[in-house]
């Protein structure tokens, strides 16, 4: 064997063992796109989620030859940090992610973290890529923003309706005590009692630490809710669905749309306990081509089934790398956002799973909304527009 071979085995041995990417091949481009979110700790299931889909559309697009910007092909990298769901993490690893791996954008999960990186991305110069849902994301004026799921807002006057019709219209609040659970809150609370609802019983719990939550749930059942206001991550907010059934609740739950239905019903041994659920649509209960279409896909390499993040974040990935495509650069983070408009409507309908439509000039994409419920034990899809009917 050549010197040549064993100082690459050796290098290629050392980036293994510290944890770090090996470098590319000699002479090849390469752009990196940054990631800071939870990949530890009860939300790191969330975390993971949404890295998959990211790293599915990046192995796609290297399949492919790379990525064709201004006559030159680029490898995707996508460059992850775990920041623990904390905001102040968050800007500490986009920092990082800017300054040592010079990402011209960076995707975060959690509204805590992206407001965090608003107060800084436009001076540091780059895209900030938004999974959340919080309408504010979008309403503060910030240009290097994008918002990749539809506002909540849009949920929450149709989850109510369907609640108060089935189950009454005493609701009780045990939701996560993040950031993203206190938005959803002081939207969700004016707007059910607009509706004719009272709130009995309120009682914020740590989703992202506490593994056991009898005792806030047995608080808030004390006042005798009709319905239960819950939501975090997947797996902690199915516990709670779990251990307020076992407490003896029988009535409705509505559920952020951070979590999932399927993905709660994993947690907890099958969404029978779920009855009565109303939440976004679980990828694998939307019968729809594209959606059928990246969940084959997705399990040609991953054993576990795709949730919404992964959808949603691959196809977040293909639309900035196509809005680079389309600005002839990958460095230039305004003239990537002002092409991302051209890249949704170019995208080819196996590479847009969730259907997005367009962005607006604040940076909110735009999709076709469905969500779900489970009734007789199944997740059935709905259109928002037939809730309310």
């Amino acid at each position: 064997m050549t010197l040549l071979k064993h100082l690459a085995r050796a290098v290629a041995a050392l980036a293994l063992g510290t944890g770090l990417a090996a470098a590319p091949a000699l002479g090849q481009d390469v752009v990196r796109i940054g990631y800071t979110g939870p990949l530890s700790g009860g939300a790191a299931l969330y975390g993971k989620n949404c890295v998959s889909g990211m790293q599915m559309a990046a192995d796609e697009i290297n399949a492919k030859g790379g990525l064709d910007v201004a006559g030159k092909r680029y490898k995707v990298e996508i460059v992850t940090l775990d920041d623990r769901y904390l905001p102040s993490e968050a800007a500490i690893n986009a920092k990082r992610l800017v300054q040592e791996y010079k990402t011209p954008v960076v995707f975060t999960p959690h509204s805590g973290g992206a407001f965090a990186l608003q107060a800084f991305n436009e001076d540091m110069n780059f895209l900030l890529a938004a999974y959340t849902s919080v309408p504010q994301m979008t309403e503060r004026g910030n240009k290097l923003t994008l918002r990749i799921p539809p506002s909540f807002a849009g949920y929450i006057e149709p989850f109510s309706a369907y609640e108060m019709k089935r189950f009454g219209k005493k609701v009780a609040l045990a939701g996560g005590d993040h950031d993203y659970a206190k938005t959803w809150r002081e939207i969700f609370v004016p707007a059910w009692q607009k509706l004719g609802g009272t709130v009995v019983a309120e009682n914020p719990m740590s989703y992202n630490r506490d593994t056991d939550f009898y005792s806030g749930v047995s608080k808030v059942l004390a006042a005798k809710p009709d319905v239960l206001f819950i939501g975090g991550a997947s797996e902690p907010t199915g516990l709670v669905a779990k251990q307020a059934r076992e407490l003896g609740f029988q009535g409705g739950f509505i559920v952020m749309d951070q979590a999932k239905l399927d993905e709660m019903g994993k947690a907890i041994g099958g969404v029978d306990q779920l009855e009565g659920a109303i939440g976004v649509l679980p990828l694998t209960s939307d019968d729809r081509d594209t959606s059928v279409a990246f969940v084959k896909r997705y399990h040609q390499t991953h054993a576990d089934d795709p949730g919404s993040e992964a959808a949603l974040n691959y196809n977040a990935l293909y639309i900035v790398t196509g809005a680079m495509r389309a600005a002839g650069s990958v460095t230039d983070p305004a003239a990537i956002r002002a092409k991302v408009g051209d890249a949704i409507t170019a995208l080819p309908p196996e590479n847009n799973p969730q259907r997005f439509t367009g962005v607006d000039d604040k940076g909110a994409f735009s999709s076709d909304l469905y969500v779900a419920v489970v009734e007789q034990g199944r997740i059935r899809p709905l259109r928002l527009s037939e809730i309310t009917q």
